[in-house]
Order: C-alpha cells, then sequence, then structure tokens
C-alpha cells in the first residue's frame, strides 16, 4: 500500500520537526518547523484519503506534490560530501522515486 510510509513519514515531520527542518534550512529555502509540521501533516491526511478511497486521485495528486518537495530538498543526494551520507541519501530519493510513481499511476488510472 502505497499511503502507509506516507502517513508514518508524515506523523512523524508533524510531531518532530527538527532533522527535516535543518534540511530545509541547508537547502536555502525560507526554513520554519511549521512548514515541516504543515507537510507532514498534509502527507497525513492525503495518505488516510488515498487508503480509504476517499478522493483518492485528488489525495494521490496532492502526495505527489508532496513527495516530489520532500524528495528534492530533503534528500539532494548530490549534494552530500559524505560518502555513507550519500548513499544514505540516494536510497531515500529513489524509496520516494518508487512511491511517486504509485502515485502517478493512481492519478492517471
Amino acid at each position: 500500500m502505497v499511503a502507509s510510509p506516507l502517513i508514518y513519514g508524515g506523523l512523524g515531520a508533524a510531531r518532530e520537526p527538527g532533522m527535516r527542518h535543518k534540511a530545509l534550512e541547508r537547502s536555502g529555502l525560507p526554513a520554519s518547523p511549521g512548514l515541516v509540521r504543515f507537510n507532514g501533516g498534509a502527507m497525513v491526511v492525503g495518505g488516510v484519503a488515498l487508503a480509504l478511497g476517499i478522493k483518492p486521485k485528488l489525495a494521490a495528486f496532492g502526495l505527489a506534490t508532496s513527495i516530489t518537495a520532500t524528495t528534492l530538498v530533503g534528500h539532494a543526494f548530490w549534494r552530500e560530501e559524505d560518502e555513507a551520507a550519500r548513499k544514505n541519501q540516494s536510497i531515500q530519493f529513489y524509496k520516494n522515486a518508487a512511491i511517486l510513481g504509485g502515485l502517478l499511476l493512481e492519478i492517471v488510472s
């Protein structure tokens, strides 16, 4: 189920924005814990809606938008100088890309 990692990750971001907030700061974008919490909440709401079949195409579109931004900002492995960090971020990047693929399938089906 494509919604479960989004719900889980969204809950983590909403409850504990610290690490994600730092990634946002490093990206050079305006950073606030509130923005991280909002994104996390949106992922939870969208994930629950998708899992329950409530407006699934709209939920998938919102989640696709959110995960794209999250992936490009939070998992920019090409910026990492440390090899272990680069590998970890690339794994997260490609995992999110796979989830995005599932969301896109939902949108077009």
